[in-house]
């Protein structure tokens, strides 16, 4: 597997603020696509962006050793070797002055231990990056998270946890006992947070996975990792949702239970480690709970997805993955929605709908009648057309694969219409032609200020055909029905996430921040204007960043 070695190692610390570097030297970039034309205008004022020239200056950059099998190919699915870095980037256009604060994106960086090469997107270690914007200025660097599984395969050379598709080499049959119990007990399961991270209400930074022991709390500022978050209720189950809904409020999340089918809804208050019953969610189908990787919330709604993408145990057991991992497909059982009353707990619908795979869920709201009457609940995720599939093509040899081969399975912006006057079913519709975002679609954000309510855009991941991953950011227009795209040939964007400007009236009017994993090797910061998208700024890092899953935003603090 081709990565990225360092000759040389930046400063090991981030500083408290931009003060301390001022190394001069300009660096720009060429023209990029938008909308599959070229926008030479770099630099462009946009009318509800206020900017300042930045200060031309670049940190102290790591030199890069490349090898002939780097040349020409995307840096999205190789390893980062070196530990930590970070330094000032040099930014191409202007970045608004009214973007102050971190951006942090969490995903798998590490796919190999020794000789031994990972097999699945998600299996990878921990690796956060961090952007600090500030002044029209950006400090940005990366460091991989300090879990268990990471430590343990670093100091032992070999795998020690079970990952999405890995599971440890035993040296004898006894041993292989041995970690069988260890897997009914979690001690075997992985705490790689590797999939998103978090700000909770009282301020302190989550990074999350599957795993419920994989949340590990980390300073934002430094990117240490502090320690485990230590839940300090009774609730001992193995899984949670990956995706909690977060506000200053309130943390929501669903527990799968696999020995009782169904789901556990949980609270947990800002400045607490207690997760407090809402209610609970019976199965009604299958032998197991469906995989519920993320779930949305309206006002007044929990809406808990029960997809026939089951979790399996038989699965679970077996050394070596099915092309269905952890999990299996029940379309006999069925697929249903479920909607929870967030003040009592209580089931006020569970609706059968039409088959449906998704990993992430966009947002939801509550549809009412001209005398305010709530009659449904809107809930809309990136739907991948019923096809499973979509696991089995995110194996790292499919996606280190250049081919013009047409392989990523279609998506849509799939939205469920789930009535709450009593009736037993539900419809699954496209919000918009999928043909709009390529057939593409997932990794989404939008604008937080309307999480739970009716909204017009959200932010994902689209493509531009032929394709084998999702290679655009696409902004769609509910309203409308149509959507605007960003593409660069071979880049590989990370989710773009959505910040709004303060004060904002418009819903897009803000910013869109996305990481990008470039063709040659390289990659760099981009800042898209939420309402135009159209490129405002970019920042070369001085080396290739592996793809990313999702982030989150810590606003600067004001004094």
């Amino acid at each position: 597997m081709a990565f990225l070695t360092f000759r040389t190692i930046a400063s090991n610390t981030f500083p408290s603020g931009l003060a301390d570097f001022g190394v001069s030297g300009a660096h720009t970039r060429g023209g990029l696509t938008v909308a599959s034309k070229k926008w030479c205008n770099r630099g462009v004022k946009v009318t509800n962006v206020a900017t300042r020239p930045p200060p031309q200056s670049i940190s102290l950059a790591p030199d890069i050793e490349s090898t002939d099998e780097d040349e020409h190919k995307s840096v999205a699915w190789t390893s980062i070797r070196q530990e930590r870095w970070e330094g000032e980037l040099a930014v191409d256009g202007e970045i608004p002055l009214w973007l102050s604060g971190t951006y942090l994106r969490n995903g798998p960086g590490l796919w190999d231990i020794e000789d031994y090469k990972f097999r699945h997107l998600f299996d990878g270690y921990a690796t956060l990056v961090r952007l600090h914007f500030e002044d029209g200025r950006l400090i940005a660097g990366h460091r991989h998270v300090e879990s268990e599984a990471y430590k343990s395969a670093q100091t032992n050379k070999k795998i020690c946890y079970r990952e999405f598709s890995e599971v440890p080499k035993q040296d004898s049959f006894l041993s292989y006992v041995g970690e069988l119990a260890g897997l009914f007990s979690g001690a075997s399961l992985t705490d790689n947070a590797n999939t998103g991270v978090i700000k909770l209400g009282d301020g302190r930074v989550v990074c999350l996975t599957e795993t419920i022991k994989g949340s590990i709390v980390i300073d934002p500022d430094t990117l240490d990792t502090v320690g485990k978050f230590e839940y300090t209720d009774s609730w001992n189950g193995l899984i949670h949702s990956a995706h909690p809904i977060v506000t200053d409020t309130e943390f929501l999340t669903l527990l799968p239970d696999l020995i009782r089918p169904g789901y556990v809804v949980v609270r947990m208050e800002p400045g607490s480690n207690e997760r407090k019953v809402i209610g609970r969610v019976e199965c009604s189908g299958g032998p197991a709970p469906g995989w519920v990787h993320s779930f949305p919330v309206t006002e007044h709604y929990i809406i808990v997805p029960e997809m026939p993408l089951r979790y399996s145990a038989g699965n679970l057991l077996k050394a070596e993955p099915t092309p269905l991992y952890k999990f299996h497909w029940y379309p006999d059982s069925k697929a249903f929605m479920h909607v929870m009353c967030k003040a009592s707990g209580k089931i006020v619908a569970s609706v059968e709908v039409p088959l449906f795979v998704t990993f992430h869920f966009i947002n939801a709201y509550e549809e009412k009648d001209e005398e305010g009457r709530v009659t449904s609940v809107i809930a809309d995720c990136c739907e991948h057309n019923a096809d499973t599939s979509i696991l089995d093509k995110l194996k790292l040899e499919n996606l280190r694969k250049y081919s013009t081969e047409d392989v990523l399975p279609d998506a849509k912006v799939g939205r469920f219409i789930i009535p709450l006057d009593g009736s037993p079913k539900g419809e699954l519709v496209a919000a918009l032609d999928p043909n709009q975002h390529g057939r593409g679609m997932d990794m989404c954000s939008i604008n937080p200020l309307y999480l739970g309510k009716k909204y017009r855009y959200a932010y994902a991941c689209g493509a531009q055909r032929p394709c084998n991953f999702p290679n655009t950011l696409t902004k769609v227009d509910l309203f409308t029905g149509t959507a605007k795209n960003w593409h660069e040939e071979g880049a590989v964007p990370s989710e773009p996430f959505f910040v709004a400007r303060p004060g904002a009236i418009e819903e897009d009017d803000g910013v869109v921040i996305s990481i990008i994993s470039d063709k040659n090797g390289g990659g760099y910061a981009l800042v898209l204007d939420g309402t135009t998208f159209q490129e405002i700024a970019r920042a070369n890092f001085p080396y290739g960043l592996p793809y990313g899953l999702h982030g989150c935003w810590v606003p600067k603090e004001i004094v």
